[in-house]
């Protein structure tokens, strides 16, 4: 697992074009494990207070209502 944290900006670019699909096209749903190890991996973090991550269950992974935005701002290739 990569030890970098960064911000979703920054991460995004590094997650795979199936991985990024999957995120717009299931925004707002929960983030299975695979998903999740893929962001982590691309320097994402579960640290208290990042943003983009609302909370972690039994189910997965959410995100916030701000990274819901953000993907679907991505996904409409506007400047999120």
């Amino acid at each position: 697992m990569n030890m970098e944290h960064l911000d979703l900006e920054q991460w995004w670019p590094r997650l795979g074009a199936s991985t990024q699909q999957w995120l717009v096209d299931n925004n707002g749903d929960a983030v299975p494990a695979e998903i999740l190890e893929a962001i982590l991996s691309a320097g994402g973090s579960l640290a208290p207070g990042d943003w983009w991550a609302e909370t972690e269950e039994p189910s997965g992974l959410y995100f916030s209502d701000a990274g819901i935005d953000w993907i679907e701002a991505a996904a409409n290739n506007e400047a999120p």
